[in-house]
């Protein structure tokens, strides 16, 4: 069977399902990063609000606009973190829970 050579993600944006080989292949390209996004989706921790996605991370919610995190690791070093990575996935297979307001509606101002 012969595998596509493109992006991992983009591999799955064109409907190739999220399978052990794509798997090796986001944590090989993206190591713990990549590792890290895997579990997120299978753990379900992604969802999509009106105005962006937030991930549930082991230490808080972490607001993801495109390629922008508010996680440390982002922060600190830039480029895509593993919640941004689980968002890209989540995006390409529809595997996120869908909240059907704005975030900001959902935080507790004084």
């Amino acid at each position: 069977m012969a595998y596509s050579q493109r992006d991992p993600i983009e591999a799955l944006e064109v409907g190739e399902p999220l399978n052990l080989y794509l798997r090796r292949r986001i944590s090989g390209q993206w190591q713990s990063r990549g590792s890290k996004a895997l579990m997120i989706i299978d753990d379900g921790k992604v969802m999509r609000f009106y105005d962006f996605f937030v991930v549930t991370g082991t230490s808080g919610e972490y607001v993801v606009e495109d390629d922008f995190c508010t996680c440390d690791d982002f922060l600190n070093r830039g480029g895509p973190c593993g919640h941004i990575l689980a968002v890209r996935i989540a995006r390409a297979i529809g595997k996120y829970e869908l909240a059907d307001i704005w975030y900001y509606t959902t935080l507790d101002y004084p």
